[in-house]
């Protein structure tokens, strides 16, 4: 690999990702927001925030997991610079997201009950059932903010996303002082809400990236063209399925990995129930900045691939997994350095902060391998390979991961620990399997 070529290519993948990787904070900022907000009301209601989060995570990510399919695509037709395809796969995507998220939101409506058979405290399962209503419709204009989204990142128009997104971030802060506490005359709803600050947050940024879309200069010729591109078709349809369903089920059996994890530690009790969620936000914001860097990576592959430009997509793949590598280590010294600091943000609990610490090292040390992994995988969206690698996403974390999970947190007496050792273990095993497949496709393209 010509150092040069390195060089410019690390230049060019960060160039494109830190627009996405702000967006992604952002968005993580956001939980982060009501995370903090709803600790200060107490233990048992960061809890039922910890709940509902747990069992939305699952249906949610296999939503994101559908709106991928937009970007790679888009980006493919944008590499052979074929704008009415760019057009068509937008338009045929942003509908498929549009069901995907109405039909996850409707089955979360139906079937909120599940928070009273899961084996919570009765209390915090009665405080999540409301708060998980609200969260549910709110994947409508979140999941169609992000099919958007994908299309403008797929041109590599990653600063429009970005800008919305970090603009929704006082204004949620804003709803939020006011629904959760009361102010201004408004009625005191606590958890409830968070959930409409949420809700609101998330349909005024869709609304808003859905009219520059229509009204910008930078995407009129792909509007111009809807007469004849936006049309239902069989055949692009497929298409999009064919990789956003891996997709989906790889995000989903990741994130269903945390949720159900989130949900066993639930069953040993509120306090580690809390502690487990401050670790796994401080956790989940720094992996925005690995999923963004996939993402550029991925869009900048595709280009790649739509081409067969096996030299340039091996130096993408190389040069950004280093990248992660080195980020991953330095994240892991800031969790190690601030264990004790970070959680008096969330909660003022002193079961809490005892515990959050210890979990927060367990958090360090799989920084590297959650960076590694989420890159590996989006490498491989690049050059179109989603199948084999979600058969190794499921092995790494429902056969070796989580069940390594239970045997030390149950019978060995680790407790929240033993499920945060789990995912060290998975997390590990995932980045390994992920990248070792990336390196060696790569060869052969």
């Amino acid at each position: 690999m010509d150092r040069q070529d390195a060089y410019s290519e690390t230049r060019q993948t960060w160039a494109l990702s830190l627009p996405i990787i702000f967006g992604e904070l952002s968005q993580m900022a956001l939980h982060l927001i009501d995370t903090a907000m709803v600790g200060a009301l107490g233990y048992k209601q960061l809890a039922a925030a910890a709940l509902v989060l747990a069992v939305m995570n699952i249906p949610f990510v296999l939503g994101i997991g559908m709106t991928i399919s937009v970007s790679q695509l888009v980006s493919l037709s944008h590499g052979r610079k074929d704008g009415q395809k760019v057009s068509h796969y937008f338009y045929n995507g942003f509908w498929i997201c549009a069901i995907t998220a109405l039909v996850i939101s409707v089955g979360l409506e139906f079937g909120k009950n599940i928070l009273f058979h899961l084996g919570q405290d009765p209390e915090v399962a009665a405080m999540a059932v409301p708060f998980l209503q609200i969260m549910g419709w709110s994947i409508i204009p979140m999941l169609l903010f992000m099919s958007l989204k994908q299309f403008t990142d797929g041109l590599e128009k990653t600063r429009t996303a970005m800008i919305i997104s970090i603009a929704a971030l006082p204004l949620n802060i804003f709803i939020n002082w006011l629904l959760i506490y009361g102010n201004w005359g408004l009625p005191r709803l606590e958890l409830v809400g968070a959930g409409w600050g949420t809700f609101i947050t998330r349909s005024l940024m869709f609304l808003t990236l859905g009219l520059v879309i229509l009204k910008h200069p930078l995407f009129k010729r792909y509007i111009a063209v809807r007469r004849s591109q936006w049309k239902l078709n069989k055949q692009s349809i497929r298409e999009l399925l064919h990789i956003g369903v891996p997709s989906s089920l790889q995000i989903g059996l990741e994130g269903g990995a945390f949720a159900i994890s989130g949900i066993i530690v639930g069953t040993i009790g509120a306090t580690e129930q809390a502690s487990h969620q401050i670790a796994l936000t401080c956790a989940s914001f720094t992996f925005m900045v690995s999923m963004g860097l996939a993402q550029g990576a991925s869009i900048r592959v595709s280009n790649a691939y739509g081409t067969l430009n096996g030299k340039k997509i091996i130096t993408i793949g190389k040069t950004t997994l280093i990248s992660a590598l080195l980020y991953g280590v330095v994240c892991a010294i800031l969790f190690a350095v601030f264990r004790n600091i970070l959680p008096t943000f969330f909660n003022d609990n002193a079961q809490v902060l005892a515990m959050a610490p210890v979990l927060l090292l367990f958090a360090a040390v799989f920084q590297i391998s959650d960076a590694t992994q989420a890159t590996g995988a989006g490498l491989l969206r690049g050059i179109k390979d989603v199948r084999i690698p979600t058969i190794l996403v499921a092995v790494a974390y429902w056969v070796i991961g989580i069940p390594a999970g239970y045997v030390l947190a149950f019978h060995y007496q680790l407790g929240a620990a033993g499920i945060w050792i789990g995912f060290i273990v998975g997390l590990t095993c995932s980045s390994v399997f992920l990248c070792w497949r990336f390196l060696n496709m790569a060869k052969k393209i």
